[in-house]
């Protein structure tokens, strides 16, 4: 993973590799910075059993920071910047990870894990460590060039555990390659190309896309925190080319506003490409009304699998609500409970299989075995449809499927007809306890500005384009939807904040 910055630091040493607001590195500073870094993890026993974990929003130096890892043959472990310092004591012990590179804004999310470690380095120093600037000033600028086996691994990315404890994703160097590789393909990556990273970097998505900029040649913009009116602004002025983006950032964009490309010069602008979750078709629409003549992609995948399928610009609205067919070197199966093929139009269970998949869940060969079948298929529990055409449709998590009078119901179905009413900004619909159903249907709205919330308006719509069975039991108004780092809807923390407080119906 180090090798693209090595590459361009010989051929193209003063092209300008990163930049953050006034900041900027060339790869030949990017090189020198990740030498110096890498030396000096090494120094204070790092290894390929003892990783170095990062705790820090996006910002310029996660760049280097990787590419040093890398170098030294040291395993990353990025830590989200929401967890609490509980979560984060947990990850770093897990993972084993003696040293920290720490954003010093987010000390407290590591507050009773400083002391335990080996090493801190904190970029601005002060009481949380050593200085990040100082650090990288006494190593030596020598590139170690640790032998790494295509298998070894590059980082261990931990899953954000709504389910339980956090799994730790062991992620290859071969793997994250592969998919930087097959983006600069589709989505017009490599040298002298201009990207964005707007998605949290210490996610997996919005690392690979982020880092595969200057990675592969090309200069890579950080918008250091999100904020749509800002996004669009350095969209215009960094003539971004292509840019990864979840659902939750087309949602804000358009509350600012409805016509972007009459608002800011985006003429440079030729791929957008969405993960995550599911884009509702209705804001899919809006999204090709918003930035004409841009090419729209929907992907599927997991932090476990990369990327497994994608929906090309020209089927886009053709297949909208798909995700496409099989993406590069990915082999698809939909499976029933009983692990038998299941035909066009049925649901089943995802399986995917590539040369990017995860190596395992660190240290839990339990979980690694219930997520892998004897041919090296790896599910995490999506339930899709094949059309007759081969185009995939996630149909929800299995996770989440409702199960109501023994009648399997699927959320998503229900939101997208929901999400289509005026009123409606945003819908999550879940399951919640009923003494004689098991669950009963419940939809969380959170309305457009200055809409209200009519029951009896939803329902009459829902009952438009839905079965009766399938309609919502319950409405309640939200002003957000929890959400992960990756912009998927905490289904687990709704239903929990409802037995918790156990709110009437409207």
């Amino acid at each position: 993973m180090a090798n693209g910055i090595r590459e361009f630091a010989r051929s193209s040493p003063h092209r300008v590799a990163a930049v953050e607001g006034d900041r900027s590195l060339t790869f030949a500073a990017m090189d020198d910075r990740s030498n110096r870094l890498a030396q000096g993890v090494l120094a204070l026993g790092c290894g390929a059993d003892k990783p170095v974990a990062v705790l820090s929003g996006n910002r310029l130096e996660y760049f280097e920071i990787m590419t040093a890892m890398a170098k030294a043959g040291v395993p990353v472990v990025p830590l989200n910047s929401r967890n609490n310092s509980a979560d984060n004591d947990y990850i770093v012990a897990h993972s084993g990870a003696r040293v920290l590179i720490l954003d010093p804004r987010l000390a407290d999310n590591a507050s009773t894990l400083i002391d335990t470690l080996d090493g801190v380095i904190s970029f601005g120093g002060g009481d949380a460590g050593r200085d990040y600037e100082d650090f990288l000033a006494a190593q030596r600028a020598v590139d170690p060039k640790a032998q790494v086996g295509d298998d070894d691994t590059f980082c261990i990315t931990y899953t954000s555990g709504t389910t339980g404890r956090p799994k730790g994703v062991v992620l290859t160097h071969k793997g994250r390659l592969l998919t930087a590789y097959g983006a600069a393909i589709e989505y017009g990556l490599g040298p002298g190309r201009q990207t964005m990273a707007v998605a949290p970097l210490y996610h997996g998505a919005g690392f690979s896309f982020g880092f595969a900029g200057p990675q592969l040649g090309g200069q890579v913009t950080v918008q250091s925190k999100w904020d749509p009116q800002e996004f669009l602004a350095l969209l215009q002025s960094s003539r971004t080319s292509t840019v990864f983006l979840v659902p939750t950032h087309a949602q804000q964009i358009r509350r600012i506003v409805e016509e972007p490309a009459s608002a800011y010069d985006l003429s440079a602008l030729e791929t957008l490409y969405f993960n995550a979750a599911a884009l509702p078709v209705e804001l899919k629409e809006w999204v090709h009304q918003a930035f004409p003549g841009v090419g729209i992609h929907e992907l599927y995948g997991s932090t476990e699998c990369s990327l497994v399928t994608d929906l090309r610009p020209e089927d886009s609205m053709r297949k909208a609500g798909s995700v496409g067919h099989p993406w590069f070197m990915n082999e698809v199966k939909l499976l029933d409970d009983d692990r038998n093929p299941v035909g066009p139009g049925e649901p089943g269970e995802l399986w995917a299989r590539s040369p990017m998949l995860m190596k395992g869940y660190l240290n839990n060969p339990e979980a690694t075995a219930e997520a892998t079948d004897a041919d090296g298929f790896i599910t995490v529990g999506d339930v899709a449809v094949a059309d007759e055409e081969g185009f995939i449709s996630i149909v929800d998590r299995k996770k989440d499927m409702i199960i109501a009078g023994g009648v399997n119901i699927f959320p998503r179905e229900i939101e997208e007809v929901i999400g289509r009413h005026d009123s409606v900004d945003e819908v999550a619909v879940v399951g919640v306890p009923d003494e004689t159903y098991g669950e009963r249907i419940a939809a969380f709205v959170v309305p457009k500005a200055g809409a209200q919330v009519d029951a009896a308006a939803l329902e009459q719509h829902v009952l438009g384009a839905v079965a009766k069975y399938k309609l919502p039991r319950e409405w309640h108004t939200m002003d957000a939807l929890p959400r992960n780092a990756g912009g998927k809807v905490l289904k687990r923390v709704i239903q929990d904040d409802y037995v918790a407080s156990r709110p009437s119906a409207h």
